[in-house]
C-alpha cells in the first residue's frame, strides 16, 4: 500500500472536518497502517544498528512504492544512496535516480530518506504524531513535500540548499526572519492536544528509561558519574514548579529550532519562501517560552565543522544579549498583530524565555544520555549531556536576577564531571 500517496491525496478532504475529528480519523488510519495498538509501546534498548545494505534496500523499496513512475523502472543496484551528516535523532540519506534515467517534469530526481532512530521508534505516539504533523504542514505548503510514510521512517522532498550555520543566527536579518517564522507557526491551529503535557511527559519518559535500562552502564562512565548521582525525578519536579510560576502562552511549538533545522535561500525573490523550517520530530503544543529559550541557547552550540570528539563546540559568550532578545520579541509580536509593544511586554518575555531555557537544558541533557546508549551517530552525547546540565544549574542560579536589568551571564562554569 502506498501510504504516503494515499494520505496525501485524502488530506485536503479530511482537513475540512472539525480539527478534533480530523486528527482522530488520521490517527486511527496511520496507527492501523503502522500496526500500532493503543496502550502498547515498543521498547527496545539495543543500540541502533545501521547496515548499509539494509538501508539501500529500504531506500529502493520505499522510493519505488511511494514515487513509482521512473523510480519503479530501475533495479535495486541502480539507485544511488548517500548518507547525510547533521542529524542527531534520525539517520538521513539522499536517494538519486541514475543520471541517464529520464524523468517527468513533476517527478523528483532526488529525495530525502529519513530512518527513525531509537528515540523516535520507542514511542507509537512519537511516530504517529510526527507523521500527521509533517503531512499537514506539507499540505499547507509550510514544509517539504511528503512522498511516503512508513513505521520506521519516511520519504520526503529534498530542498537543495544548505541549512544555517550557528553564526548565521546572530545576523540581524536572519534573526528577524526566524522571529517572523516562529510567530507564523505559533499562530497555527493544529489538530493536536492543546494541553501542554509534552514537556513533562517526554522528559519524565526519558528519565525513567535511563533509570530502568541504562543506569548501570552510565554509572560506570566517569564523564557522567556525578550527574548520575543526582535524583533526576526530584530535579524535574523542582524545575516544573519554577516554570509554573511564569506566564507563558500555550502555542504550537517546534521545540527544536536550531540552525540545522532552518533552510535559508536568500536569493529567493519571494520573501515568504526564503526560509523553511524542517524536522518537526519534537513539535507539540507547548509553552511559548520553551521555543524562545531553546532557540536562544542554540546560538551557543555548534554541531557543524567539528571533525574531532566530542563533535560539537560550545560558545557561551554568544548567548544573545537582552538587546538582541528584545529585537527578536518586537519582530515576533509585530507578526502576531500586536502594534503597541511596551517595555513591560518585552521584559516579561525576557523573563519567560530565559526561565524556560532551563527546560531546554534539562530536556536535551536527558535526551543525550539516552542517545549515548542507543544511537550509532558519531557524536559526544555524554559530554553534551554534562554540558547541558552544567548550563541548567548555572541558569537556575541566575533566575533571581532576571527581574533586574542585569544580563544573563555567559559563564557556564558549574562543573558536573
Amino acid at each position: 500500500m502506498n501510504v504516503g500517496h494515499n494520505l496525501h491525496m485524502n488530506l485536503g478532504k479530511l482537513y475540512n472536518m472539525q480539527p478534533l475529528l480530523f486528527f482522530q480519523k488520521i490517527l486511527r488510519v496511520v496507527a492501523a497502517w503502522f500496526g500500532l495498538k493503543r496502550g502498547k509501546v515498543a521498547m527496545s534498548i539495543e543500540k541502533d544498528e545501521i547496515d548499509d545494505e539494509e538501508v539501500r534496500l529500504k531506500a529502493y523499496r520505499w522510493c519505488r512504492d511511494s514515487l513509482h513512475s521512473s523510480w519503479a523502472s530501475i533495479d535495486e543496484d541502480d539507485i544511488i544512496v548517500k548518507r547525510l551528516s547533521g542529524g542527531l535523532t534520525n539517520y538521513l540519506y539522499l536517494c538519486y535516480l541514475p543520471s541517464d534515467v529520464e524523468i517527468k517534469p513533476v517527478e523528483p530526481r532526488c529525495v530525502l530518506l529519513r530512518v527513525y532512530g531509537h528515540v523516535a521508534k520507542t514511542s507509537k505516539e512519537f511516530v504517529v504524531h510526527n507523521s500527521v504533523v509533517f503531512a499537514i504542514l506539507s499540505e499547507k505548503g509550510l514544509g517539504p513535500k511528503l512522498y511516503g510514510i512508513y513505521h520506521d521512517g519516511r520519504i520526503e522532498e529534498y530542498i537543495p540548499t544548505k541549512s544555517l550555520r550557528r553564526m548565521d543566527l546572530q545576523s540581524p536579518k536572519v534573526s528577524q526572519l526566524i522571529a517572523q517564522k516562529l510567530a507564523q507557526f505559533h499562530g497555527l491551529d493544529m489538530p493536536l492536544c492543546k494541553e501542554p503535557r509534552w514537556l513533562y511527559h517526554i522528559i519524565n519518559g526519558w528519565v525513567h528509561e535511563i533509570q530502568n535500562n541504562f543506569a548501570e552502564n552510565l554509572q560506570k562512565c566517569p564523564e557522567v558519574m556525578k550527574l548520575m548521582s543526582m535524583n533526576l525525578e526530584e530535579e524535574l519536579d523542582c524545575m516544573m514548579k519554577i516554570l509554573s510560576q511564569i506566564e507563558s502562552p500555550v502555542v504550537f511549538c517546534h521545540n527544536d529550532l536550531q540552525e540545522g533545522n532552518i533552510l535559508y535561500i536568500e536569493e529567493n525573490p519571494d520573501k515568504t519562501k526564503q526560509m523553511t523550517v524542517i524536522d518537526w520530530e519534537y513539535c507539540s503544543y507547548n509553552y511559548r517560552g520553551f521555543d524562545f529559550g531553546n532557540h536562544f541557547l542554540e546560538w551557543c552550540y555548534d554541531y557543524a565543522d567539528n571533525p574531532d570528539p566530542p563533535y560539537y563546540s560550545f560558545h557561551p559568550e554568544d548567548y544573545p544579549s537582552r538587546k538582541r532578545q528584545y529585537e527578536f520579541f518586537r519582530e515576533y509580536l509585530a507578526v502576531m498583530g500586536q502594534t503597541a509593544i511596551t517595555d513591560e511586554d518585552l521584559h516579561n518575555m525576557y523573563v519567560e524565555a530565559n526561565t524556560f531555557a532551563l527546560a531546554s537544558h534539562f530536556l536535551w541533557g536527558v535526551w543525550s544520555l539516552v542517545q549515548s546508549q542507543t544511537c550509532a551517530i558519531k557524536f559526544g552525547f555524554m559530554e553534551y549531556a554534562v554540558c547541558r546540565f552544567e548550563g541548567y544549574f548555572k541558569m537556575k542560579e541566575q533566575l533571581l536576577y532576571l527581574g533586574s536589568q542585569d544580563e544573563i551571564s555567559s559563564d557556564y562554569s558549574v562543573e558536573l564531571s
